[in-house]
């Protein structure tokens, strides 16, 4: 009996859901959002301290999260006017995510790479 080794396409087909999954959460912008939410809901502008996204990158960020489902908006209409996001539990459901690419990058990147 002979293992056969799968074709490309079926290749493909079995990564397909990591390749969606980080078409979803795979930019730069959108990890570094997702990340800082673990910790808390939090306003638009400490997000944008935080990331260091500048405003239209960061709404535009957060507007795709949350159609995906990964962060909620709840507004605080006294004044000030204020805007929080947090995370849905679909976004916190990453955490392991983060916690295993975290213990990935200690092993295997160099500390230059880190810094960088």
């Amino acid at each position: 009996m002979s293992s056969q080794r799968p074709d490309a396409s079926e290749r493909l087909e079995e990564a397909c859901p990591v390749i969606e999954s980080l078409e979803q959460i795979g930019s730069q912008w959108r990890l570094a959002v997702l990340h800082e939410l673990l910790s808390g809901e939090q306003r638009f502008n400490e997000l944008k301290r935080s990331t260091g996204a500048n405003a239209r990158t960061l709404s535009r960020v957060l507007d795709d999260l949350g159609e995906m489902g990964f962060v909620e908006r709840r507004m605080e209409e006294d004044a000030p006017i204020a805007t929080y996001y947090s995370l849905t539990a679909k976004g916190r459901s990453l955490e392991p995510v983060f916690d295993e690419i975290e213990c990935w990058a200690g092993s295997w990147l160099e500390d230059d790479e880190l810094e960088a």
